[in-house]
């Protein structure tokens, strides 16, 4: 990656870019592999011309990326997101300045308790949502699709609201994933922190990492070892994470010479939950197949979204109150020769002056119980939840 050259010089540790991220002003993209932050905008990719505005999103990105070039401008990538729906903008951007360090690790947690927060309120409301899981349920039943993800929100009123310690916050809780802070515009910023890789290129090779099939942790040892056993055993859940591996191997393969796909899911833990996941690793059968080219092709797979894609969307858009706007689109980048890094964006929330959204949604299958979805999106909410300081019991909130 083309970089300046402080950050090339390797001097920067995580730490020192995270404590550098400012919101309206930069992006924060932190991961397993390194930390990126964006600073100032030298280009937008600009909107596209087409109803699917996701199919021509490589071609204009190689063009905002060739402009930069042409211009000598010392940064060669783009940094941002993309939404979940295929005819909403994107927010990518050339910053002026993009530094970069290795990757997180686990700092002292950052204390949160002045967060401001004077209201939460759902969107609907814990029996609403459950509602709308067993109407799902019954449009199964019926055939109309195999699984749909539901997805309910939480607005949470804070005037004044400033995300980067909520970032800083979790970028120290939760070291292992995909931690984010992008700015948006309009004094708006998208935070969060993903347990899921959707796809990276670095040189030839691809790693994707879905995860599909969810425990909510426990304070006690015993009963979250159980929880985690439990769940690596559940029919429902392996077949649910079965879909969705298969799904993500399906679109890489006839992007890659070699992909290996293990024959069982693992588990991956993070701060409030336990997931099934898989790691499919390969190589690029062409090295002009970017980072982003995979994405788009990956985008969104069975554990975002459901299945059969068409019919899951049409359920999305008839059965939740609200646009879902960037969450469970992608988050990251990708610069000039390809390499880049796309997460899931899931545990996460969008950013206002007033407050903000926090998002957490379920995989609803033949056998769904309500009740048990609504409870898993609540435990999901955690995440967003203690990074604001506010206990995981406020999920349920009416």
């Amino acid at each position: 990656m083309t970089t300046d050259t402080a950050a090339a010089s390797g001097t920067e540790t995580a730490a020192d870019l995270v404590a550098a991220y400012r919101p309206g002003r930069s992006s924060l993209f932190a991961s397993p592999r390194g930390t990126l932050l964006a600073e100032g905008t030298y280009f937008a990719v600009p909107p596209s011309g087409r109803r699917d505005a996701l199919a021509d999103l490589d071609r204009r990105v190689r063009a905002v990326l060739g402009v930069a070039e042409a211009a000598g401008h010392s940064v060669r990538a783009v940094v941002g997101a993309v939404p979940f729906a295929p005819d909403a903008h994107a927010h990518l951007v050339v910053p002026m300045h993009l530094r970069r360090g290795g990757p997180a690790g686990p700092e002292r947690p950052v204390s949160l308790e002045r967060h401001g927060i004077t209201g939460l309120h759902a969107v609907p409301a814990p029996d609403r949502y459950a509602a709308a899981v067993g109407r799902a349920v019954r449009q199964i039943g019926d055939g109309h699709y195999t699984k749909v993800v539901l997805a309910r929100s939480l607005r949470a009123d804070s005037p004044g609201f400033d995300p980067a310690p909520v970032v800083r916050a979790l970028a120290a809780r939760e070291p292992g994933g995909y931690t984010f802070g992008v700015d948006l515009g309009a004094g708006r910023t998208l935070l969060g922190a993903s347990p899921e890789l959707l796809v990276s290129r670095h040189g030839r090779r691809v790693a994707a990492h879905p995860l599909a099939g969810s425990a909510a942790r426990s304070a006690d040892p015993a009963e979250d070892a159980r929880r985690a056993a439990a769940l690596l055993r559940s029919e429902k859940d392996r077949h649910e994470h079965a879909v969705v591996t298969r799904a993500v191997a399906d679109a890489l393969r006839p992007f890659c010479a070699q992909l290996t796909v293990p024959p069982e899911p693992s588990l991956v833990r993070t701060a409030t939950m336990w997931h099934l996941g898989t790691l499919v690793t390969g190589a690029v059968a062409d090295p002009a197949t970017s980072a982003l080219t995979l994405a788009t092709a990956l985008h969104p797979t069975p554990a975002v979204c459901g299945t059969p894609t068409a019919a899951a969307r049409a359920a999305i858009g008839e059965l939740e109150p609200f646009d879902r706007g960037f969450y469970t689109g992608m988050v990251g980048w990708v610069d000039a020769a390809g390499d880049g890094e796309w997460a899931v964006t899931i545990r996460c929330a969008v950013a206002d002056p007033g407050g903000l959204d926090l998002f957490a949604g379920a995989g609803i299958v033949a056998g769904s119980d309500p009740g048990a979805e609504l409870a898993e999106t609540s435990a999901k909410l955690g995440t967003m939840l203690a990074a604001l300081g506010l206990s995981t019991e406020r999920a349920d909130v009416a």
